[in-house]
């Protein structure tokens, strides 16, 4: 056995409120704590949308009354909040900016609105962008023109890596994170893996060449954090005309890092640092006392999401051989997993900004 702290996930669409058919506060905290993770960061791009004081109650509410970790929420960048959330900003966990696909009320496509956001937004937490290569390049500028801290969320691409690198050299306040999906998984290995359902490779940003694959574990000292993006949709609507992109991720996290330290691509070092040390740091979050999670490092087993936690009922992982268990999760003293079962009640969870 190994003792990890408890992980830190900052990029996790809850789906409540909205579309708890897919996921809600009370499975995604499950599927959390199964996976090590004892506090994830929910994103704004909700049905409605978190972009003031009455939607971010509305999402508070309900993961008072069903998280079995801990949480925080996002406040999502409109056209015309800027003064709204820059209020708000203590009660959240950063501000979300929507500067490529997404989809409802929160894409931000002309620049000039990207400007009050940047302008207001108080600058203790960074402002968070989905953001990708030319978009990336020009919120980085932005940050470097308001000397604001920008995190730029689950980059895909050897040049947003390299060009993150050449922003830390030249002191840009910038920070990253990467997806699982987006260093084990490449295009063309996920396309004939799901040939048959090709709208299971549906996911922003897109999968990347191996090349870009490459390039990012080549990059591991500039990338800050792993978060999951953990985007959950039924099997039915993956498999539809019209599949929504997106991946669940946040059970199958662990495994797969920890197989990656098995195979020497990686340290139980780096993920520590990588999804507990900088995650604290760059969101400004509380410590998390009597925390832990127990991991059988030598267990072999199958991904397999029938015996996971998600709502969505399954995984891009499937029939994966992965070694490194989740055994038991200690969260503020209290044991919330042990052996496959939750054993902590909803609304255990609490909120890091109350």
């Amino acid at each position: 056995m190994i003792r990890l702290p408890g992980l830190i996930d900052p990029h996790v669409h809850v789906r409540e409120p909205g579309q708890t058919h897919k996921e809600d506060w009370d499975t995604v905290t499950q599927s959390a704590l199964a996976g090590g993770v004892t506090m994830l960061l929910a994103m704004p791009n909700t049905k409605p949308p978190i972009f003031d004081e009455s939607t971010l109650n509305l999402a508070l509410d309900a993961a008072k009354a069903k998280a079995r970790c801990d949480y925080g929420q996002y406040l999502g960048a409109g056209p015309d909040n800027a003064a709204e959330v820059a209020r708000l900003a203590p009660r959240s966990a950063a501000l979300k900016m929507y500067l490529d696909s997404t989809f409802g009320q929160l894409r931000l496509d002309d620049m000039t609105l990207w400007l009050e956001h940047f302008r207001q937004w108080p600058g203790e937490t960074p402002i968070v962008t989905h953001s990708e290569s030319r978009s990336m390049a020009a919120a980085l500028w932005m940050a470097q023109m308001f000397d604001k801290p920008i995190h730029i969320a689950h980059i895909s691409l050897r040049e947003e890596v390299l060009l993150i690198k050449a922003a830390k050299e030249h002191g840009v306040k910038v920070t990253c994170e990467v997806c699982p999906h987006h260093l084990f998984l490449d295009l063309v290995g996920a396309q004939q893996c799901c040939a048959p359902t090709p709208g299971r490779v549906e996911v922003r940003p897109r999968l990347a060449t191996k090349a870009d694959v490459d390039a990012l574990w080549a990059n591991l000292d500039v990338i800050d954090c792993f978060a999951t993006d953990h985007a959950p949709h039924t099997l039915a609507e993956k498999d539809g005309e019209n599949p929504p992109p997106g991946f669940p991720g946040v059970e199958t996290m662990l495994p797969l890092l920890l197989t990656a330290v098995s195979e020497g691509r990686l340290t139980v070092e780096q993920i520590v640092e990588k999804a507990v040390t900088n995650p604290r740091r760059i969101f400004k979050l509380p410590e998390q006392p009597e925390t832990w999670v127990e991991v059988d490092e030598k267990a072999r087993y199958e991904i397999k999401a029938a015996e996971m936690h998600s709502r969505c009922g399954w995984t891009p992982f499937e029939g994966w051989k992965v070694k490194g268990k989740v055994i038991k999760v200690v969260l503020r003293g209290e044991t919330a997993f042990e052996n496959g079962k939750i054993l902590v009640k909803p609304g255990f969870g609490q909120n890091v900004r109350a």
